[in-house]
Protein backbone atom coordinates (compact mmCIF):
# COMPACT_ATOMS: atom_id res chain seq x y z
CA UNK A 1 0.00 0.00 0.00
CA UNK A 2 1.32 3.45 -0.87
CA UNK A 3 2.47 5.79 1.87
CA UNK A 4 1.45 8.85 -0.18
CA UNK A 5 -1.52 10.57 1.39
CA UNK A 6 -3.87 13.05 -0.17
CA UNK A 7 -4.09 16.37 1.61
CA UNK A 8 -7.52 17.72 2.58
CA UNK A 9 -8.54 20.73 0.50
CA UNK A 10 -10.50 22.54 3.21
CA UNK A 11 -11.24 22.44 6.92
CA UNK A 12 -14.29 20.26 7.72
CA UNK A 13 -15.26 22.70 10.51
CA UNK A 14 -15.00 26.16 8.97
CA UNK A 15 -14.42 25.50 5.25
CA UNK A 16 -11.21 27.56 5.02
CA UNK A 17 -8.25 26.36 2.96
CA UNK A 18 -5.38 27.52 5.22
CA UNK A 19 -4.28 24.02 6.28
CA UNK A 20 -0.86 22.78 7.31
CA UNK A 21 0.39 19.40 8.55
CA UNK A 22 0.47 19.14 12.34
CA UNK A 23 4.02 18.38 13.47
CA UNK A 24 3.04 16.71 16.75
CA UNK A 25 0.60 14.14 15.39
CA UNK A 26 1.16 11.97 12.31
CA UNK A 27 -1.63 12.44 9.78
CA UNK A 28 -3.17 15.43 11.56
CA UNK A 29 -3.85 18.81 9.96
CA UNK A 30 -4.00 22.29 11.49
CA UNK A 31 -6.50 24.90 10.33
CA UNK A 32 -4.99 28.33 10.85
CA UNK A 33 -8.37 30.02 10.37
CA UNK A 34 -10.30 28.34 13.24
CA UNK A 35 -7.31 26.91 15.22
CA UNK A 36 -8.55 23.30 15.10
CA UNK A 37 -6.44 20.19 14.59
CA UNK A 38 -8.11 17.23 12.87
CA UNK A 39 -7.37 13.94 11.14
CA UNK A 40 -8.98 12.33 8.14
CA UNK A 41 -9.11 8.54 8.13
CA UNK A 42 -10.09 6.20 5.29
CA UNK A 43 -11.84 3.21 6.84
CA UNK A 44 -12.76 1.20 3.75
CA UNK A 45 -15.21 0.76 0.91
CA UNK A 46 -18.87 -0.09 1.23
CA UNK A 47 -19.75 -3.61 0.16
CA UNK A 48 -23.08 -3.00 -1.52
CA UNK A 49 -24.80 -5.88 -3.15
CA UNK A 50 -26.69 -5.07 -6.29
CA UNK A 51 -30.06 -6.80 -6.48
CA UNK A 52 -32.15 -6.67 -9.62
CA UNK A 53 -35.72 -7.77 -9.87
Amino acid sequence: MSENRAAPLYCPYCGEEDLRPNEQSHGAWECHACARVFTVKFTGLLARGVTRS
